[in-house]
């Protein structure tokens, strides 16, 4: 007869106890447990760890924490400390949860995170005490994954059968194991699309399979594929969808023309960037014998092709945005419609949807007009040409501006056209401004790129006279078109352009970031600050932190969103905003379009709640593309950097946190992080209230906005991230 096997008898204090009873009993809050069940959970049996677990739960017991349901049977009691938010993953495997119901974010610590992954909505359970100044909870719940599909690195372990994924970026604190045979034959070291699939309840890492190889780790395309399949974005049309846009007919039709206002003889032309393919709009301008000007604004008629229903409109609105990364563009509409068809190129005529307006010279409007239109451009500027014709007040293309790379006089129709716009659009902006308007232009990094797409130069996009007399027409078109929709009774339904007024918290931080500079705020009323604003826009023009408190002005404002609820755009000073006149890239554009001709045709309101949810999905989209336009930018800047390993850089000091400084160059707006640790001379703390790092012994301060030169220490290409060697302050 077999001996019965005894486990020895343990006095170790079981650590953790409380937290241990609470998860078990929160996991499963409509069972009941019993000591026994919880020692066999815990793998316990002895005496000693029987009596620790009675013993607690008669102590969580008598604080009410949990109620005895049964004889000796737990559960835990109901709480209103369970709440839900979104987890804020920190690098080191903690977290916080953003949570409606609180002030403060609740500290998560990382045994507490329970799967959690970074985005997630959660439930959790808040603890009264508190760790460093703030709400301690430990998540209970995972309600809904942020995301199942990562971009990462597959490590093969061919020999053992299986792999594992080391996800791209520092928010995720685990690997994915994939068996062997859920690989797609990915090679180590290869650059994957992974799913996830489940986490099983006592592993340490989630199950999942390659959904698709991306290439090898560090070369070029493999980045920018990695870039757009870490947000979920395509990078190239199903081949039914090119197939039905490549069987659309394209020809001008004269019945269609019929049905439209005829505009083919009015003097058109377009500005655009010098290496833009689609051209979304095209400005008219006819002198009328009153004296006044009419002046349309002609926006492609991409309706007249999208049809709704169709495999194309569904994947445009799949899309909702074209993504514009470094080197190149991720259509929303195929080729054919988007560089082809819908593009108002130079002499061609083509099926527009056009807002035209009466201005006098004061560019007061004395009437509006709306409708389907066909039209005829006779020119095509780049931004550059324009410029000229604004600042020479001629017709002549110089050389060096022209897109031929040769001198040329344009008609001298159109340059009287443009100076006249130009008149009307710094009136138009001069009032708008007075309105309240904020005016950000915002410096924009570009790459000049060799054919391998190779960074060989930086430079930096400015707004000038040519770029705002477009703006303020396409402004006047998008405000006119929705203003006419939203004063309409019955109300009508329609695809808004939103822009709430800005966080008083964010301002107040914000004041404290520029007070170090010497410029001061105005918050007593909303007026007010809009003019702050600007002046202190307008006071750094030109200074070593401007792109610094341009980026940080911008953070401090709310961020403009798609809906069918109107409460007026705060930054451009406008009761009623829409998106009307960039239909080939967005799809709110083309609702809009949709909209406009369904209440020209005198049809009853669209379905408020359908549209409301295309606006949502839309603005989301928005938002994934920023975020991978901005990632490829930080990619290229890498790049870039990467061939300037030996050279000494002055920076500014764009952010300080407890791990270290984020130096921004001067010279190309390229950012990278200074290590706390690998500061020398001095053992550095991190000083909250002056934004500043502050040596122990020496008191030598690192503060926002200083001057330093840095050095690259290393610019990792696959993890994205460029970090510096600290030299020390210029010399005075």
């Amino acid at each position: 007869m077999t001996k019965k096997k005894h486990r020895k008898p343990s006095h170790n204090k079981i650590s953790n106890l409380t937290n241990t009873i609470l998860s078990i009993l929160k996991k499963d809050r409509n069972k009941s447990f019993n000591y026994k069940q919880i020692g066999a959970i815990l793998d316990v049996n002895d005496a000693s760890s029987r009596n620790q677990i009675i013993k607690k739960l008669a102590q969580l017991k008598a604080k009410e924490e949990i109620k005895e349901v049964d004889r000796g049977k737990f559960q835990i009691a109901n709480s209103t400390e369970y709440h839900t938010g979104i987890f804020d993953a920190a690098q080191r495997g903690n977290g916080y949860v953003i949570c409606d119901d609180f002030e403060d974010d609740i500290y998560i610590a990382s045994n507490n995170v329970n799967k959690a992954l970074n985005g997630d909505e959660v439930e959790l359970y808040v603890y009264k005490r508190r760790k460093q100044g703030k709400l301690e909870g430990e998540i209970t719940k995972i309600i809904k994954r942020a995301k199942t599909e990562y971009v990462g690195i597959i490590q093969v372990h061919a020999k053992k059968n299986f792999a594992f994924v080391v996800v791209d970026g520092n928010k995720m604190k685990t690997d994915i194991f994939v068996p062997i045979n859920k690989t797609m034959n990915a090679e180590d070291g290869d650059k994957v699309l992974v799913s996830m699939e489940e986490w099983p309840e006592k592993a340490d890492s989630p199950n999942g399979k390659v959904l698709k190889v991306l290439g090898k780790a560090g070369e070029h395309n493999t980045e920018i594929h990695a870039i757009l399949a870490d947000y979920g974005l395509p990078y190239e049309f199903p081949k039914e969808v090119e197939d039905f846009a490549n069987n659309i007919d394209l020809n001008i039709k004269p019945e269609e023309i019929a049905k439209r206002r005829d505009m083919r003889k009015d003097l058109t032309f377009t500005i655009d960037p010098k290496d833009a393919k689609d051209f979304d709009d095209a400005l008219s301008f006819t002198v009328l014998e009153n004296g006044n000007y009419e002046i349309g604004i002609h926006i492609a008629d991409v309706s007249h092709y999208l049809q709704e229903g169709t495999v194309l409109d569904d994947e445009a609105y799949e899309r909702a945005t074209s993504v514009y990364l470094v080197d190149r563009v991720v259509p929303m509409l195929p080729e054919i419609l988007s560089n082809g068809a819908c593009s108002l190129r130079p002499h061609e005529e083509k099926y527009t949807f056009s807002a035209v307006f009466e201005l006098n010279n004061k560019a007061e409007i004395k009437n509006e007009w709306f409708g389907r239109t066909v039209t005829y451009s006779d020119a095509r500027f780049a931004y550059e040409e324009a410029q000229a014709i604004i600042e020479n007040k001629n017709n002549t293309i110089p050389a060096e501006v022209s897109l031929t790379g040769k001198e040329y006089k344009t008609d001298q129709a159109i340059a009287d056209a443009v100076l006249k716009m130009d008149e009307l659009a710094k009136i138009m902006r001069g009032k708008r401004m007075r309105d309240g308007a904020i005016s950000f232009d915002k410096v924009e990094v570009k790459f000049n790129l060799d054919e391998e797409s190779n960074p060989v130069g930086v430079f930096f996009k400015t707004s000038k006279d040519a770029n705002k007399l477009i703006e303020e027409f396409m402004l006047l078109a998008n405000r006119k078109v929705s203003e006419f929709v939203g004063k309409q009774k019955p109300e009508k339904t329609f695809v808004y352009r939103v822009h709430d007024e800005p966080d008083e918290s964010k301002l107040m931080a914000l004041q404290g970031v520029v007070s170090k500079f010497g410029h001061k705020l105005n918050f007593n009323s909303k007026d007010g600050i809009a003019a702050s604003l600007n002046q202190l826009l307008n006071d750094v023009q030109g200074k070593k932190e401007q792109n610094l408190v341009d980026t940080l002005a911008i953070r401090t404002m709310s961020k403009a969103e798609y809906t069918t609820k109107n409460i007026g755009h705060y930054g451009l000073a406008f009761d009623y905003y829409s998106h009307f006149t960039s239909p080939i890239r967005r799809y709110p554009d083309v609702m809009a379009h949709r909209l406009l001709q369904r209440y020209l045709d005198g049809e009853k309101t669209a379905n408020a709640e359908i549209y409301q949810e295309r606006c949502k999905h839309s603005s989301n989209m928005e938002y994934l593309a920023t975020k991978a336009e901005r990632d490829s930018i930080k990619y290229m800047q890498i790049r870039f950097m990467q061939d300037h390993q030996d050279e000494e850089f002055v920076g500014v000091i764009s952010g300080v946190t407890d791990w270290g400084i984020y130096v921004e160059i001067v010279s190309n707006k390229c950012e990278g992080m200074v290590r706390t640790r690998d500061i020398k001379g001095d053992y550095y703390e991190f000083d909250k209230e002056q934004f500043a790092l502050i040596g122990k012994k020496t008191k030598t301060m690192y503060q926002l906005g200083d001057e330093v030169i840095v050095k690259v220490k290393n610019a990792d290409l696959v993890k994205r991230h460029l970090d510096f060697e600290l030299i020390g302050k210029p010399k005075a």
